[in-house]
């Protein structure tokens, strides 16, 4: 045999020995359970992530039905708001017409108060000036103590039926 020959066997007999050894430890089974643990692990790590994926759909859907919920309840609460404002406004105006209303009101009756007060106030100058101008024809026409009681008679009517 040559050196190639024995090289070859001493090659042939160390993988057989090696296959031998291999089977004799049961190396293709832990290698096989190896595998199979590590499918187990892939698969359970898929079925974790499928849930986690549905679970955070579910929390997205119930997030965007919240959202429109919100949006709905804001535009009610807008709408509400507008409403609120338009009714002040509104209300506002009204007790602003009331109150200038009242106001005109008020300045009508002091202008005819006032119209009454002069009235009165002429009046009462007419009677002063027509009490003195009838004192002082009485005065020139009636002497005596006759003159003086029709003066006094007259005086007295004449304020009785101006006032």
């Amino acid at each position: 045999m040559t050196a190639t020959e024995w090289a070859s066997f001493w090659a042939f007999a160390a993988l057989i020995l090696f296959l031998v050894l291999m089977l004799a430890l049961k190396i293709p089974g832990t290698i096989g359970k190896a595998l199979d643990k590590r499918a187990n692990d892939i698969k359970a790590q898929l079925a974790e992530a499928a849930r986690l994926r549905e679970e955070a759909q579910a929390l997205l859907a119930e997030y965007q039905r919240k959202r429109k919920e919100a949006e709905v309840e804001a535009e009610q609460i807008l709408a509400s708001a507008k409403r609120e404002a338009s009714a002040l406004a509104e209300d506002a105006k009204r007790k602003t017409e009331e109150y200038v209303a009242r106001r005109n009101q008020l300045s009508e009756q002091k202008i005819k108060q006032a119209e009454a007060d002069a009235i009165n106030a002429v009046r009462s100058a007419a009677v002063d000036i027509a009490v003195a101008a009838a004192q002082k024809v009485a005065a020139e026409k009636a002497t005596g103590a006759t003159g003086e009681a029709l003066f006094q008679n007259a005086i007295e009517q004449v304020r009785t039926r101006l006032n």
